[in-house]
């Protein structure tokens, strides 16, 4: 064994690494929010209920190997104030084999801030542990009251977030290839720091309202010690039965499932959350006091109870149709023609719902492989044919490929949906790709590229097993 090999085995994988603090976050926001438990709770009934009930289902998890991922899957969500910041998250989730994917601009939305998402990429990874965190970047240059903006910008510049172990083992981690299993456990409790509430403003209560005023989510970003996370999200199998079954358990849901319409092919993804909690805070008094002897009691509304319901991801085409469907749905709400949820069924009544239509018009990513009747034919002769062909004579099998990412629209809207209907009605619209990519240090990965190629491996994989090399006669099937 090279002495390379001995070294990459001293350290413990990135997925048990990643494992390890999506466990340990989950559990210190379930001590932080008593209502997450209960969802939880409603989730996992929710789901077994559905697995119960839907044999196909059972079958397309256990044969993707996505069945046992369900209960573990969670996605977070931060918000930053400075590039620094975002530079050192990349580096930070970079222990744990996560990686920027897309580039979101909730400005549209009247949100200032623009976002990527951490996860994992590979299928394997991704099957193992899919935590993701989707992380926001405050862009103050869009504050157009110049004296606010800087008294920002003082806040967020004499702040740190990150433990000096978390810094030092994150500079560990990338100067040796990786952390052994002692580094890795002190590396998740550090880095759990920098994602814990604090209940202690950085600031007085005067330029909290001022903050306020302009957007309550700049008052979130600004105003405390770091990042915290909002919300912790469980993936269910049927969303439309949690949004119903939440005020049963004495929880408050927000009025409306953020993304497309309930189908029996699921797209993209549905969100929908219980309503922000307000919470007791404390904001430095007068000129203020770093050691804690003069505080201001207030409030402040921020964190909340996500769950989310995750379909197909679509093709390039697909995404231009939803698209399409979407902005047709907005434009006949606008014109008083019905109300939102009517109108998305009947505009989606357009979009083909059985997972055969959606591939016969390259709408959606599947994953192919072999069929029982598949294995048994690459045993003793090679086949050749189209993919077409090799599914009609069950050869082949598709599942849907799961869509990892998310949807501005809806971000925007579980967001704004949990901000409450105060404070200033500010539109923004700036995209910048290219200034977040220089703060972040990386390029963002292409989510569609990521789904193409995961398609295409799955397919040439099942070629090469069916492949007539060697084999002493070929099977023909026409398409």
């Amino acid at each position: 064994m090279t002495n390379d090999n001995l070294q990459a085995n001293r350290f413990l994988a990135k997925n048990e690494i990643r494992a390890q603090f999506s466990q340990a976050m989950s559990a210190m926001y379930k001590e932080e929010v008593p209502a997450y438990g209960a969802l939880m709770d409603l989730v996992a009934d929710v789901n077994a209920a559905s697995l119960e009930q839907d044999a196909d289902l059972r079958d397309q998890l256990t044969h993707t190997d996505g069945l046992d991922r369900i209960t573990e899957e969670r996605h977070g969500a931060i918000r930053v104030g400075t590039e620094k910041e975002l530079f050192t998250l990349r580096r930070l989730f970079a222990v744990m084999g996560m990686e920027p994917v897309s580039y979101y601009d909730l400005s549209v939305a009247g949100i200032p801030v623009h976002s990527t998402a951490f996860r994992p990429v590979d299928e394997a990874d991704l099957n193992q542990n899919p935590f993701r965190i989707f992380t926001s970047l405050l862009r103050l240059e869009l504050i157009e009251d110049e004296a606010l903006r800087a008294a920002a910008q003082e806040v967020l510049d004499r702040r740190e977030i990150f433990t000096t172990a978390a810094l030092n083992l994150i500079d560990r981690a990338e100067a040796q290839g990786g952390l052994n299993a002692e580094d890795a456990t002190q590396f998740v409790t550090e880095a759990l720091e920098t994602f814990r509430w604090h209940s202690k403003a950085n600031i007085d209560k005067e330029l909290y309202k001022r903050l306020h005023d302009e957007h309550r989510l700049i008052a979130d970003i600004v105003s405390f010690h770091g990042p915290h996370i909002n919300h912790l999200t469980p993936r269910t199998l049927d969303i439309d039965t949690v949004q119903s079954g939440m005020p049963k358990r004495g929880i408050d849901p927000k009025a409306v499932i953020e993304g497309p319409p309930q189908r029996k092919c699921p797209i993209l993804l549905r969100q929908t959350s219980f309503k922000a909690l307000e919470e007791k805070v404390f904001f430095k008094q007068g000129n203020g006091n770093w050691a804690g002897e003069k505080w201001e009691e207030g409030s402040h509304t921020a964190r909340f109870g996500e769950i989310e319901q995750r379909g197909i991801a679509l093709t390039p085409k697909g995404r231009a149709l939803y698209d399409e469907l979407l902005d047709k749905t907005r434009a006949r709400v606008r014109a008083g023609e019905g109300t939102y949820d009517e109108l998305l069924v009947e505009s989606f009544a357009a979009f083909p719902d059985s997972y055969e239509e959606l591939r016969a018009e390259n709408l959606a990513f599947f994953r192919y492989s072999l069929s029982d009747k598949g294995e048994e034919i690459a045993k003793s002769v090679g086949v050749s044919g189209t993919v077409d062909g090799l599914l009609e004579a069950g050869i082949l099998r598709m599942d849907p490929i799961v869509y990892e990412d998310f949807l501005p629209v809806s971000a925007a809207g579980i967001f704004q949906s949990n901000l409450g209907d105060g404070g200033a009605e500010v539109v923004y619209s700036n995209p910048s790709q290219s200034a977040f990519e220089k703060a972040l240090g990386a390029k963002v990965l292409d989510e569609l590229a990521l789904y193409a190629e995961l398609e295409q491996a799955s397919l040439t994989d099942c070629y090469e097993k069916l492949s007539a090399k060697s084999l002493k006669s070929e099977t023909s099937v026409a398409a």
